[in-house]
């Protein structure tokens, strides 16, 4: 079980130009900004991507103003793992337990999370916050990812669990954010 104790959360490259082609993007974004919400409600950090932002614009303004401290960390690079500043952000931040969410599932998000997983963290992919441009490699990602040992949940599932009890005193604040 992942607790917000230990839990850090990886956005990746939710940006403009990529996000236009996603298929359903409406339900990503929701979702996406649902999962922000709480998990910054419950004090965990986040850690914001941008792949080549000069060529795929800047994070979606829904989510980058709900994370008005937070730089993103530009990369080229397809996996997070392999930008320094990134590396350096996740030992700054002392947590071994990471949910991933963003787009491309097949690459970006694929190649984070196998990268994560080698690295000897626990990685969680929150499904309803990641897409491919096509379904086919969509799924065809999260079918890999989960045999490589990858956890999927969802947003719901995943603010629940951090919550872990109805007598947390965020409870009603998270359960605000999904009815």
């Amino acid at each position: 079980m992942f607790t917000a104790e230990n839990t850090a959360l990886v956005i990746i490259d939710i940006q403009e130009k990529l996000f236009r082609v996603i298929h359903e993007k409406e339900n990503l974004s929701a979702n996406t900004v649902t999962l922000v919400k709480g998990i910054r409600s419950l004090d965990i950090p986040v850690i914001l991507t941008e792949q080549n932002p000069t060529g795929l614009g800047p994070t979606l303004p829904e989510i980058s103003s709900l994370m008005p401290d937070i730089e993103p960390i530009t990369k080229f690079d397809f996996s997070c793992c392999k930008e320094e500043a990134f590396l350096r952000k996740l030992e700054e931040l002392k947590r071994n337990q990471i949910v991933v969410c963003g787009i491309e599932t097949h690459i970006c998000v694929y190649q984070t999370a196998l990268d994560l997983a080698d690295m000897e963290y626990e990685v969680q992919i929150a499904v309803d916050c990641i897409s491919s441009r096509t379904t086919a490699n969509r799924d065809t990602a999260l079918s890999r990812m989960e045999l490589e040992g990858i956890m999927p949940t969802s947003t719901e599932m995943i603010l629940f669990e951090l919550l872990g009890t109805a007598k947390h005193d965020k409870f009603k604040q998270i359960s605000a954010l999904i009815k």
